[in-house]
């Protein structure tokens, strides 16, 4: 399935339609380069789980937890995670297998840890057509 973004605002709606329908367990993959989008997507996912702090990327801490919504969230940005083996200093199992919901930025990365079940998302940026147009694909 392939998604066509205007704005930060498109692509900020499009990520809180998919939190609204996440579930338990539910593990969501986001690549794409540098300012393609991942964290305003992932900003609106927490939204969708009814959310209302602010996300934002973490970059230096790896993971940031939030609670308040209808399900906990697990923001991953593992960017710089050098080997998948450091993931599990983080304990990141507990995550991916716990009752909340992780979303992983530079999912690909790591992707020998990633279940088969997660949905995977690739943000591109298409600055040829404007600065804030965005193609988000699917394996839907």
């Amino acid at each position: 399935m392939k998604y066509i973004s205007n704005s930060r605002e498109e692509t900020f709606e499009l990520g809180r339609s998919f939190g609204m329908n996440a579930g338990p367990g539910d593990i969501i993959c986001l690549d794409g380069d540098l300012g393609a989008g991942k964290t305003v997507f992932a900003a609106g996912f927490a939204a969708g789980l009814g959310i209302r702090d602010v996300v934002a990327s973490p970059t230096f801490t790896i993971i940031r937890e939030y609670e308040g919504g209808r399900l906990p969230f697990y923001h991953f940005d593992v960017y710089r995670i050098e080997e998948p083996e450091e993931m599990y200093e983080l304990g990141y199992e507990e995550y991916f297998f716990g009752e909340g919901v992780c979303l992983i930025e530079w999912a690909s990365l790591i992707d020998e840890l990633i279940p088969e079940s997660a949905k995977r998302f690739i943000i591109k940026r298409m600055p040829e057509k404007d600065e804030d147009f965005r193609s988000i694909e699917t394996e839907d």
